[in-house]
């Protein structure tokens, strides 16, 4: 079993009180009576957090946290003192403590700081390890993503129907990834260079597609004053992608039929054949089967076009996708808008697991866009009308109001940390967060002009 926390205190009865105190809670210990022996073994894959007192002979607790974090600076560190003062909880939150605990503490106090230390790292450890699949990810796990059996097997599909030359009919809910499946049948298939040429025939005025698909000559109708190349000719020796192909007129569903059947198409306003070599993939939202048992599709489209098949699963069935997915698109977006890349918390990753996500990834994809850009993930974003504190005299009076408060508090409890946030119903973080914005109390020397 792996160990949650690595316990480091020299006073046997006192450490020996507390492992017992965390394993009740749950939680597994391993403890040393020197921060040296502690250090052995321990490496950026510890997935736990590291609890060490302050004043120990040889390697005091705030040399350990250095050594700590000079092998992973996202190693939690908690430290605890019977001797703590205000500078000394300054410099260890500077110094990159997770956490400062006065002694005496109460049972479950050390328990619950331990167990929110170790989801942190844990979901330090699992981003780490999403980059790294991100990373490593080659040929086709570098367009399809995902490491489900669902998307595995897609990708093994892809692969296989991409080296024939066959028309392929892909079918999905809207937004999970239909043409980027169509792109990689054309980019790992014999005809990767030839052109990609996608069309959607549901943006399409009826009036227009045909032009569209088969081109024109002069005259061919109103406003034809030159002849235009069509996609299908334009795709040849290369790949034409239909998509919302349940959108096509059914007049032109019969002149697409006989495109597939005879490989020859006619401008309009020609009477000359041209041939054309070029793979169709089509691309539907909808049953093709009961839309043409309805009449609203071809039947005999529907079986030249369902030769080879690949469905693509909606997200919600696939949802251990969802943080890698969301890891790509956050990042993806924060280098395109040149923001810092963001870590989401283990509340978010599971709200996010959660949902039923009717638009699919890419719905997914704007929820990871709006992260990284420091919005909420569904779409709301601050009022027009917010200030910020600086700008609203308010705000400037409530903060002062709370300054006075920890400062007078702090006062009366003779500048004990613990006393301290107990009295003000606050956690420790929060309280050395405010000191720190409020200048309260009395910095390290190297912090005096902070």
């Amino acid at each position: 079993m792996s160990t949650d926390v690595l316990l480091v205190d020299d006073e046997l009865h006192l450490r020996t009180a507390t492992a017992q105190g965390l394993e009740l809670a749950g939680l597994s210990v391993e403890h040393h009576a020197d921060g040296r022996d502690a250090l052995t073994g321990l490496s950026r894959s510890f997935a736990g957090v590291v609890v060490s007192d302050i004043k120990m002979p040889r390697m005091d607790g705030l040399e350990l946290m250095q050594r700590v974090l000079a092998i992973d600076t996202e190693i939690p560190v908690i430290l605890i003192t019977g001797h703590g003062d205000i500078p000394m909880a300054v410099a260890a939150i500077r110094a990159g403590a997770y956490e400062f605990i006065e002694k005496p503490f109460a049972a479950g106090m050390l328990a619950d700081a331990a167990g929110r230390a170790i989801e942190k790292r844990r979901l330090v450890l699992e981003n780490r390890a999403l980059k790294a699949a991100l990373a490593n990810r080659t040929g086709m796990d570098q367009a399809i993503i995902g490491r489900t059996d669902a998307m595995q097997r897609l990708r093994s599909q892809i692969a296989s129907f991409a080296a024939t030359d066959a028309d392929v009919l892909v079918s999905g809910e809207t937004g999970t990834g239909k043409e980027l499946v169509a792109r990689s049948l054309h980019d790992f298939g014999p005809r990767s260079s030839g052109r990609f040429v996608p069309i959607n025939c549901g943006a399409l005025p009826e009036t227009v597609i045909e032009s569209e698909l088969f081109g024109h000559e002069p005259g061919a109708f109103t406003g034809a004053t030159k002849a235009r190349i069509g996609k299908l000719e334009y795709a040849s020796g290369g790949t034409l992608f239909l998509d919302e192909i349940e959108s096509m007129p059914l007049a032109l569903q019969i002149k697409l039929l006989r495109v597939l059947q005879d490989r020859t198409i006619v401008r309009l306003g020609a009477n000359e054949e041209r041939p054309i070599d070029v793979r169709v993939i089509a691309a539907t939202k909808e049953d093709l089967q009961q839309a043409s048992e309805r009449g609203t599709f071809r039947e005999d489209l529907f079986y030249r076009l369902n030769v080879l098949n690949l469905t693509i699963p909606p997200l919600r069935q696939r949802r251990d996708d969802i943080p890698l997915l969301f890891q790509h698109f956050s990042e993806q977006a924060a280098a395109r808008f040149k923001r810092e890349p963001r870590m989401p918390d283990p509340s978010l990753i599971s709200n996010l697991l959660l949902r039923s996500w009717p638009g699919n990834v890419r719905e997914l994809q704007n929820a990871a866009l709006r992260f990284a850009l420091a919005l909420d993930v569904d779409g709301a974003a601050p009022s027009a009308t917010t200030t910020t504190a600086t700008e609203l005299p308010l705000a400037a009076q409530l903060a002062d109001v709370e300054r006075q408060i920890i400062a007078g508090t702090l006062s009366r409890c003779n500048n004990s940390l613990k006393s301290t946030y107990e009295t003000l119903g606050i956690s420790r973080k929060t309280l050395y967060d405010k000191m720190r914005r409020y200048g309260l109390g009395r910095p390290p020397p190297d912090d005096e002009d902070a």
